[in-house]
């Protein structure tokens, strides 16, 4: 695992954000995720997919900046920030945000298994 594949990667993570590709997402986001969000909600890989698959979460604009890429044997520690505008459960959002990203590389790829972000 190197930071060339970890960024490849975020950026098609990004990609299947934007186009609400569910299939996309279930391969990359690892069963037993966990995600706390801006307001301190714990979101699992289920609700995240559920999400995007009813079209509670709408991205119109995104763009992002990876600050850092550690590679620790087997995981990765992103950290970037993304500006982005668009609506989750109907309710705009706009912002800057940080993010913070693990990923673990498994026998069938690399997964994201936790992360966080918060408003800027």
């Amino acid at each position: 695992m190197t930071k060339e594949v970890i960024s490849k990667i975020e950026n098609q993570l990004l990609q299947a954000m934007v186009e609400r590709d569910v299939n996309a997402l279930d391969g990359l986001l690892h069963d037993d995720l966990l995600f706390i969000t801006p307001d301190g909600q714990t979101i699992t890989k289920a609700m995240d997919l559920d999400a995007h698959r009813k079209g509670l979460m709408v991205i119109e604009k995104i763009s992002t900046h990876i600050e850092n890429i550690h590679v620790i044997e087997d995981l990765a520690v992103v950290t970037l920030v993304m500006e982005t505008k668009g609506k989750m459960m109907n309710m705009p959002i706009e912002g800057k945000f940080r993010y913070i990203r693990v990923w673990k590389k498994f026998a069938n790829g690399v997964k994201v298994v936790a992360g966080s972000c918060t408003e800027l």
